[in-house]
């Protein structure tokens, strides 16, 4: 595996020790971040794939067009899509006033990082 695939890995990880963490809390949970930090393992998951086939990618927080990026490269992916619209909406969705994430939609959404990063780091394993 490339260093920077290994530093995108570690990201995700951290990103999903806090979305965790988050939904553990017994004060003061945050909920909104545990959606966030979920879309954002799911992120650093689809860019620590593409950089390993060195796909450029460019800035961008957009999981459809990461996943597009990768249809070449890993098509069986695209079964992920229905996941990866679900959790694109997280990385902006609460993070202004007037929308507050319930335990559930974090709870759903941490299940749905954590399936994002299981497929990918299987997919790691195989190169």
């Amino acid at each position: 595996m490339q260093p920077l695939t290994t530093e995108w890995i570690k990201k995700a990880d951290g990103d999903l020790a806090t979305a965790r963490r988050e939904l553990r809390a017994r004060t003061a949970p945050n909920y909104d971040a545990a959606c966030f930090h979920s879309q954002q393992c799911a992120e650093k998951c689809l860019k620590a794939l593409l950089q390993e086939a060195e796909i450029p990618f460019g800035k961008t927080h957009n999981l459809s067009l990461l996943l597009d990026l990768l249809k070449g490269c890993y098509p069986e992916f695209e079964l992920l899509r229905p996941t990866l619209a679900i959790l694109n909406a997280y990385a902006v969705e609460y993070r202004y006033p007037a929308e507050f994430a319930e335990k559930e939609v974090a709870r759903q959404a941490l299940k749905l990082a954590e399936e994002v990063h299981k497929t990918v780091m299987e997919m790691l394993e195989k190169n």
